[in-house]
């Protein structure tokens, strides 16, 4: 049966990398984001490595249009492996009210749609055989996030739901991997209004590629949680061992802005 690699976010940053991957290792693609003309440039680019490659935009932050991409992407298709790498934030306060929606989308689309995707390709997986599901979580999803509150939480909820259905899924066919990058190069950045954080001035801002790879090969064994980088790891260490009132503090002055 021929198998198939579903990832969304692919239209930039990690999920380009993810693409690329994939598709020099010959599986065939289904790509997803909101734009369809980048998603259709990648896709011609990645044909060349001779596999096919799907394109289907959706507005993750719309759960109906979620439902009808797992069911367009699902149709006569074996997915095997589900990248769900889509992902919003924001910087600023949390009580700054102007930001309401794009609060709800970041919400909408790194939990609601994840937790979708995920519920409805566990079943899909067992009954072909198996397969693996990478959800992109965070290093913020470690420690609570003070000037991106909302995007931490959320990835602290990729993190906690990956862990405890990877346990589930102990003795299945099907494994759950989460990759919890630190500051990555991906447009990311830029989209959640993060010019001028100290966090992205000390130096330690991770290729995509590389992570993208790292958590590629990881999960191709079943590893749960991958934190690429020495000091990555060190802070996500952190947590268990101080007080959090401290770890909220650094959070907050690493992704505050001077």
């Amino acid at each position: 049966m021929t198998t198939w690699t579903l990832i969304t976010g692919a239209s930039s940053g990690l999920g380009v990398e993810f693409a690329r991957i994939a598709a020099k290792a010959g599986r065939n693609l289904i790509l997803t984001a909101r734009s369809e003309d980048k998603l259709n440039a990648l896709a011609e680019d990645l044909r060349s490595f001779g596999g096919d490659v799907v394109v289907l935009p959706a507005d993750l932050s719309d759960l109906d249009a979620v439902k009808t991409l797992w069911e367009d992407a699902s149709a006569d298709r074996h997915i095997d492996v589900l990248v769900n790498n889509a992902g919003l934030g924001r910087n600023g306060t949390f009580g700054d009210g102007d930001d309401w929606a794009r609060e709800l989308a970041s919400m909408q689309v790194n939990m609601t749609a994840l937790t979708f995707l995920m519920k409805a390709a566990i079943p899909h997986m067992e009954a072909a055989g198996g397969g693996r599901i990478l959800n992109v979580a965070s290093l913020a999803g470690f420690m609570p996030g003070p000037n991106m509150a909302v995007y931490s939480a959320s990835k602290a909820y990729v993190l906690s739901l990956s862990e405890a259905v990877a346990e589930e899924l102990r003795d299945s066919t099907v494994t759950v991997t989460a990759l919890c990058p630190g500051a990555t190069q991906t447009e990311f950045f830029d989209n959640a209004k993060m010019d001028g954080v100290r966090m992205l001035k000390t130096g330690m801002i991770a290729k995509a590629f590389d992570v993208a790879e790292l958590g590629w090969l990881e999960s191709r064994i079943g590893k749960r949680i991958v934190v690429p980088g020495l000091m990555n790891k060190v802070f996500g260490f952190m947590p268990r061992i101080a007080p959090r009132f401290v770890v909220s503090r650094l959070a907050h002055y690493l992704i505050g802005k001077g």
